[in-house]
This record gives structure tokens, C-alpha cells and sequence, in this order.
């Protein structure tokens, strides 16, 4: 029988076919040991022995597969979340996260804005009970000095300020 090139690279172009679309149906390969405990490996499961099943790099496993696992072991099986389902999830963390920052943000906020007051507070209290002379506006505009009896209604709200804000 005479062959041509042609005829050669085509038949060789059908049998690279044919092996590219037989690759995917063979994606199980069964796992065993036998009775001797020598580990044997097959693409059809074997009779009457407990069977492991390994899936090849890259490969699904059929569906009858996924049913045998989900009844073998119904604790390890988990559904497949569509991407919709995922979609919502990944919506849901990034908003909790950027919640999670703001809140955390408003928090540093405060405890600087907190600082601050702490500071002003042990200051005026330390100004206050040093006995450096202190004046205050009053009602109409004017400077008041204060007296022992003022004083001492200062002292005491600075007190309360300090004992408040520098916790």
C-alpha cells in the first residue's frame, strides 16, 4: 500500500484528535490493595474491595463520583456555591471590613480626642491647685479673679474632667 505524505499528516492530525477528546474520559483512576498488600491502580474500579478514588491533576470528577462521595462521607462533601452565591459573600466581607475600619478609625479618633481633653484637664487642675492666680470671663465680658471659693469649684470640675477622660 502506497502512503503519501498528505495521507500521513492527516492520519496522524485524526489519531491527535481522537487522543485529545479520549484524554478527559478517562479522569478516574481507582486505587487498591490486594490481599497481599501490594497497591495496584486501574481506570475501572475493582470488584468486592474497598476502592479510593484519585481524580488526574486538572480533571472533574463525574457526577456518578461526586453521589458515591456524598454518600460515602456526607461530613467532608461540601455543595459548590454558584458565583452568585460567592459573588454576595465577597460583597458581604468587604463591606463588614470597611465597617470594621471605619469603626476602628472613629475609635483612634476618640481616644485622641480624648488624649487632648485628658491633657487640658491635668493641666489646668495642675494650674489650679499650684496656686497661680486665675481669672475667668464673666457674664457681661470682664475678667473675674477667682477666689478660694471659685477655686475650689474649679479644682473640683477639673477633677471630675481628669478622673473622666484620662482612664
Amino acid at each position: 500500500m502506497k502512503h503519501t505524505f498528505s495521507s500521513t499528516l492527516a492520519s496522524t492530525f485524526v489519531l491527535a484528535l481522537v487522543m485529545t477528546f479520549a484524554l478527559p474520559a478517562s479522569a478516574q483512576i481507582y486505587q487498591w490493595k490486594d490481599k497481599d498488600g501490594k497497591v495496584h491502580f486501574s481506570d475501572a474500579p475493582p470488584p468486592d474491595i474497598k476502592i479510593e478514588v484519585n481524580a488526574k491533576p486538572g480533571a472533574t470528577p463525574s457526577p456518578a463520583t461526586d453521589a458515591a462521595d456524598e454518600a460515602a462521607s456526607p461530613e467532608i462533601a461540601t455543595p459548590q456555591k454558584s458565583l452568585a452565591e460567592r459573588e454576595l459573600e465577597f460583597k458581604q466581607a468587604r463591606a463588614e471590613k470597611a465597617e470594621a475600619e471605619a469603626k476602628a478609625k472613629q475609635e483612634a479618633a476618640d481616644a485622641q480626642r480624648r488624649a487632648r481633653e485628658c491633657e487640658r484637664a491635668r493641666t489646668q487642675l495642675n494650674a489650679l491647685t499650684n496656686g497661680q492666680r486665675m481669672v475667668r470671663l464673666g457674664a457681661t465680658g470682664e475678667r473675674e479673679f477667682l477666689d478660694d471659693k471659685m477655686r475650689a469649684e474649679e479644682i473640683a470640675r477639673a477633677q471630675g474632667v481628669v478622673e473622666q477622660m484620662c482612664k
